[in-house]
């Protein structure tokens, strides 16, 4: 057997200038972090390799002490970007170095939804033409508004999606871009290379970049924890079989996730007590996400964003509904208790950790009930941004999984404060109370960025919901309609006059429930979909 494992220093040492390298991560969970390192501290001292272009399907790295990316954050070491997601983070951090070279074009940079990203690895890995599909149709990513591109450096340097006619329909073609090196990682590397991941909080797509890379002629360099000897790794626990492996770096400290060293119930090894989840503390945010969990109907399978939305699981455990539904979310757990913060990605009690690829061709095809996701921004016709926010651009990750998850959803709910800049807000006694009013208005007349089409919704008869903590409104084809507001508010002062566009009034304007504005629990019960509730599904899918 031939002797795979080799420092970082020398897997850095394998790549070559100019070369398409693709890297398996989400934020903190399973980035290669010691190889990126290895490959930045290389060029720092020897000026090579440079002009690299990356792929990187989720963002790789965080801004909690897994660089990441930011390793390779260096003028002159990229020359190009195609990421799904980038590190993000509150406003009290520094900006990551990545966003800060996208800022000052010495990178072309592009933003391609998660999923269409693990479908380019497939699709090069097969020798097929290029990814056809249909997410991603007016929104940034069709060529017509934005094509992708994240600054001018990008512009200058040329389109990555065309929009094409194929079968009298329109569709987005995504060329292929081979790898040449794949940079994954896993937990458990036996001699031949075989790779389990019994320690990870997801398997990501390892899979798909190795077989992007072997395919394409290149190398697959895998990071793990340790190392064992060969045939220790029982047959069904290898996720990377050793076909797919050349080269293994050991790095026993690698970390689990963002800011999570290791947590076995992340992982599936166990079970963490139901009662071990603290409460999610009292505040408006809670109030937004108990209305959104008002929205769900039971037995359903619902996916999960970031943001808000992350704390809807809390209120089911702490309401005693924490079985009620199962929980997808895109990095691929299924069921359990998706973790809130910059830990979003992991799931502590999964019923089943699935590939994250599969997991959006899941999203992808509406196969799911319902998303409860957040926003930016909305504007007259319902559209939403998520993706960019021009003014501090690293507090958003980007697109993620955001289109993939929204291109065919059957019920959508996006949570979110009605206003920003100042806003203060406070809820008690079955009432909420302005304080101060935001500055900024998040109701806009055009969008900055179409993360989410609207109108293509409505055309496809989604059940679209925005919830804030001072109303929730419905999108229907006449426009955005208020349908409820919250105890204590006057509906003209407090949410005509603040939205930055018209808004259409229910004739049957309802309260929001009193319970929601009070720290208790609210005794939540979740209903049953009603024969409507199900032919409109039927429809929409």
């Amino acid at each position: 057997m031939k002797n795979k494992i080799i420092t970082a220093t020398e897997a850095a040492s394998l790549v070559r200038d100019s070369d398409v390298v693709c890297i398996g991560s989400s934020a903190g969970l399973n980035c290669p972090d010691r190889v990126l390192a290895a490959i930045g501290e290389r060029f720092r001292i020897e000026g090579s390799p440079h002009n690299l272009t990356v792929l990187s399907p989720i963002a790789a790295g965080d801004m909690y002490g897994i660089k990441g990316i930011d390793h390779l954050a260096q003028k002159g070491l990229l020359s190009a970007i195609l990421a799904g997601s980038y590190p993000s983070g509150p406003s009290s951090l520094p900006s990551p170095a990545i966003w800060e070279m996208i800022g000052r074009n010495e990178i072309a940079a592009y933003n391609i939804p998660s999923g269409i990203m693990y479908d380019m690895a497939r699709d090069v890995a097969a020798k097929r033409a290029g990814v056809l599909t249909k997410v991603g149709l007016d929104t940034f990513v069709d060529p017509r508004l934005n094509g992708c591109k994240m600054n001018e450096a990008a512009a200058t340097r040329g389109e990555i999606v065309h929009l094409v006619e194929f079968g009298g329909e329109s569709w987005l073609h995504f060329p292929n871009h081979a790898p040449r090196v794949a940079i994954i990682r896993g937990t458990t590397a036996d001699e031949r290379g075989n790779i389990s991941m019994e320690h990870e909080g997801a398997v990501l797509g390892m899979v798909d970049l190795a077989l992007a890379a072997r395919n394409a002629g290149g190398i697959v360099i895998c990071q793990v924890k340790r190392t064992t000897a060969a045939g220790s790794i029982a047959t069904h626990s290898v996720h990377v079989p050793s076909t797919l492996v050349d080269y293994i770096v050991v790095d026993p400290e690698q970390a689990q996730a963002t800011e999570i060293l290791y947590d076995p119930a992340i992982s599936g090894e166990t079970r963490r007590p139901l009662s071990s989840f603290a409460p999610e503390a009292w505040g408006v945010e809670k109030v937004i996400a108990r209305r959104a969990a008002l929205e769900l109907t039971e037995e359903s399978a619902v996916n999960l964003g970031f943001g808000i939305s992350a704390m809807v699981p809390q209120i089911l455990v702490e309401e005693g509904q924490a079985e009620a539904v199962t929980w997808a979310i895109e990095q691929g757990a299924v069921g359990g208790v998706p973790l809130t913060g910059f830990a979003f990605g992991c799931a502590a009690n999964a019923q089943a950790i699935f590939p994250t690829p599969q997991q959006f061709t899941y999203f992808q095809g509406g196969g799911f009930d319902c998303s409860l996701l957040s926003f930016l921004e909305v504007d007259a016709q319902g559209n939403v941004n998520v993706s960019r926010l021009a003014a501090r651009p690293y507090l958003t990750a980007g697109c993620g999984g955001f289109v993939d998850i929204t291109a065919n959803a059957r019920k959508i709910v996006f949570s979110g404060y009605f206003t920003a800049g100042g806003l203060k807000v406070s809820a008690g006694e079955g009432k909420l109370r302005i304080e101060q009013e935001g500055k900024i208005a998040k109701f806009i007349p055009e969008v900055s960025h179409v993360t989410f089409s609207g109108k293509r919704a409505v055309d496809r008869r989604c059940d679209v919901t925005y919830v804030t903590e001072r109303c929730v409104l419905k999108l229907r084809p006449s426009g955005l309609t208020v349908v409820e507001i919250a105890p204590g508010l006057d509906l003209q002062r407090d949410v005509v006059a603040k939205a930055g566009i018209p808004l259409a009034i229910a004739d049957d304007l309802k309260l929001m429930d009193e319970r929601l504005f009070r720290p208790e629990p609210i005794g939540l019960t979740l209903r049953e979909r009603s024969g409507a509730e199900r032919a409109t599904e039927q429809r929409a899918a």
